[in-house]
């Protein structure tokens, strides 16, 4: 796993599909259910007539977390859900990236919400290891 200033990301040893299939299990794991499943290689082929490379953005909630952060700050919805990536890159291999929420609610002056970014960073990261 490489950790990033925004992401955990990682490598995968299995096909794009099956990438989707094991994180979405793993982020069930979690406590997480996917609110957004985002076909980015199907709607730019729509919108712009684009041929890319496989490339799906996952919208992963763990409602408990969601609720204590919306209990924090009014406007963090902003923010939700955790976006998780599985793409092909230019090398044919499948990845996998999770933001990191600690990064992102950095943006956010609000030290309440520094438990549960920590509390969803831990989750994600597990997931992203799992794989």
């Amino acid at each position: 796993m490489k950790r990033t200033k925004y992401a955990f990301t990682k490598t995968v040893d299995l096909s794009f599909e099956k990438a989707i299939e094991k994180v979405t299990g793993e982020l069930q794991k979690e406590g997480f259910g996917i609110l957004a499943d985002i076909d980015v290689q199907a709607t730019l082929k729509k919108k712009l007539d684009v041929d890319v490379k496989p490339y799906k953005i996952l919208g992963a909630c763990n409602p408990p977390s969601a609720y204590k952060a919306l209990q924090a700050e009014e406007q963090i919805g902003l923010m939700l859900p955790c976006n998780v990536i599985v793409y092909v890159n230019d090398d044919g291999d499948t990845v996998v990236a999770a933001v990191d929420p600690v990064a992102s609610m950095q943006a956010v002056d609000n030290a309440d919400l520094g438990d549960v970014a920590e509390t969803i960073q831990s989750k994600l990261e597990s997931v992203i290891k799992r794989l």
